[in-house]
Formats: C-alpha cells, sequence, structure tokens
C-alpha cells in the first residue's frame, strides 16, 4: 500500500455534472442509465474511495506515533546503558587507583581508636629509647598490636633486671632489659597494614612532639 503524502479528509467531493467530467458521464450512460445518474454513480465512486483513503491515513498516523515512541524509548534505553557504563568505568578506575594508592586514600583519623587512652597507652621502653637517640624503630610499636605487646610484657622497676650499654660518650650505662629488647612480634614497616598505619602514625607523631 502506497504510503500517503496528506489527510484525504480535508478533499471535497467534485461536481461531476461540470464539463471537465462529461467523457466519464457519457461513457456510462445507456439506455437505462442517464446522464445524471451516471453522475451519481461517479460521486458514489469518490465518496467510497475516498472514505478507504481517511480510514487509510488514520492507521498511517496511529503508525507514525507508535513508530516515533518506539525510537524515543530505545534511545532513552540506549542513553541510560551509555550512562551506565560510563559510570561503571569511572568506579572502576577509581577502584583500580585506591588499590594502587591505598594510602593515599586511606583516611587517617585524628584519634584512632587505640585499645585504650592514647595519653595513658603504654610504649614500648626498647622503641623509645630508640626514638630518644634517633635512630630508626618500627611503626609496629605504636599499632594497637606493638600497645598490647607492651602492656604484655610490662614489668614493674622492682622487678625489672639490669643490663650494661654502651653510653652516647662510650662510658657503660646501666637499663632495663625491657628497653634492650626489641618486642619478638614486631612487623616491618613494609608490612603493615593501612589500618596499622591509621593508628600508629598519629602516636609517633605525638611522641615526636613531646
Amino acid at each position: 500500500m502506497d504510503r500517503l503524502h496528506s489527510d484525504p479528509s480535508f478533499l471535497i467531493c467534485p461536481d461531476f455534472m461540470i464539463e471537465r467530467y462529461r467523457i466519464s458521464r457519457t461513457s456510462m450512460v445507456t439506455a437505462n442509465v442517464t446522464e445524471a445518474q451516471a453522475a451519481d454513480t461517479l460521486r458514489t465512486i469518490w465518496t467510497t474511495t475516498n472514505e478507504a483513503l481517511c480510514l487509510q491515513w488514520a492507521e498511517q498516523v496511529a503508525e507514525d506515533a507508535r513508530l516515533a515512541d518506539e525510537e524515543k524509548r530505545v534511545a532513552k534505553e540506549e542513553a541510560e546503558r551509555l550512562q551506565v557504563a560510563q559510570q561503571l568505568e569511572e568506579d572502576t578506575l577509581k577502584a583500580d587507583e585506591k588499590k594502587k594508592n591505598r594510602l593515599k586514600h586511606l583516611e587517617i583519623p585524628m584519634r584512632p581508636r587505640p585499645f585504650t587512652n592514647d595519653e595513658e597507652a603504654l610504649v614500648s621502653e626498647f622503641a623509645l629509647r630508640k626514638l630518644d637517640k634517633g635512630h630508626y624503630v618500627e611503626l609496629y610499636y605504636w599499632t594497637n598490636d606493638g600497645l598490647d605487646d607492651a602492656v604484655t610484657n610490662y614489668r614493674t622497676h622492682d622487678d625489672d633486671s639490669m643490663v650494661p650499654t654502651i653510653g652516647e660518650d662510650g662510658s657503660t650505662v646501666w637499663i632495663s632489659s625491657a628497653a634492650s629488647k626489641p618486642s619478638g612480634g614486631v612487623i616491618a614497616d613494609r608490612d603493615l597494614t593501612p589500618a596499622n598505619f591509621a593508628q600508629a602514625i598519629p602516636r609517633i607523631v605525638n611522641a615526636l612532639e613531646e
């Protein structure tokens, strides 16, 4: 079926009695059909044809509207799919970036939650002695595990034995045995978790400031 390009309901039935349609009328005239009857027949044919065209036009308009709605739906779904894909790609890139820079993106609280009040936390004498001398000391001693280890191995000064060591001036200095021994469970800085760093860094900074 050919596509219509205009609404046939706006067409007006012509007057088939005018000279323009004389040949069409006379071709239908017979002994029993007058010229006027022929014009009526032509009018009936035109009306029937126009009604069929009007029905075709209505169906065509409805189909065009359906196709337009379908195109909009498909376009919307495609836009949403692209948006979701773009968001997923951005989230994946952010996640990969965080994995590569875990410490960079780690939130370090001003006051990490220790096993007890930081003001009263007991730090290993060995670690404090190395810190006082300006020597390298592992961050482990300021983590929750390191503080727990210091408490577990704590002894009163009366019960603690003393051992000799060489002072900065070369003289013999007696110190507690706890200050001369590293923790048996010390963990190297490279093996600490991000949570360990979050616990230790604020504490060692406070210790250095003191």
